[in-house]
């Protein structure tokens, strides 16, 4: 089943795929896709609130720890 923060992460990783693929091709898209992504990490860091884990929690409902 997927879940808020899984999903979060795989959604991430294709993002910093594609930025990776466009700073590749010399495209200035990628720089500014990465600089997006990191922005959002640093406001994740400082405030403990990531707006895509908020949205998927919504729409998916968040993780069952097994712990």
């Amino acid at each position: 089943m997927v879940c808020a923060e899984k999903l979060q992460r795989l959604v991430m990783a294709g993002v910093l795929l594609v930025a990776m693929y466009l700073m590749s091709i010399g495209s200035i898209y990628g720089t500014v896709l990465l600089s997006f992504v990191i922005g959002m990490i640093v406001l994740w860091a400082i405030t403990d609130f990531c707006p895509s884990i908020w949205l998927f929690a919504k729409l998916f409902g968040t993780c069952k720890s097994s712990r």
